[in-house]
């Protein structure tokens, strides 16, 4: 009798999967930086909840957070690292592999 190979979502990304940080990495995986309001209309959650999440995938090294003034105002914008890359890449290629893709 065969061991069956170990189901892929045991190789899903915790740290991913959660509903906000998943919708982040997505939105940054598709720009090459993104300025901190804009990141929160297209998340639509509050600026405490993003800032939250930002912060945990910064601790991650998956996103690099820059913060910089736009005349007096301060901006903030989030882009991911090669890690951050890297892990959303292996992150959604283990989704496909759970769905049959």
């Amino acid at each position: 009798m065969s061991v069956p190979a170990e189901h892929p979502h045991h190789r899903l990304n915790e740290l991913i999967h959660s509903p906000v940080r998943f919708s982040v990495m997505a939105a940054l995986a598709g720009a090459e930086s993104l300025d901190f309001k804009d990141l929160l209309d297209t998340i639509q959650v509050s600026d405490s909840l993003l800032s939250k999440q930002l912060a945990v995938l910064e601790k991650a090294g998956y996103v690099k957070i820059r913060k910089s003034f736009a005349g007096k105002m301060p901006r903030t914008s989030a882009s991911l690292t090669p890690h951050g890359h890297e892990a959303w890449t292996g992150h959604l290629q283990t989704l496909r592999e759970i769905a049959g893709g």
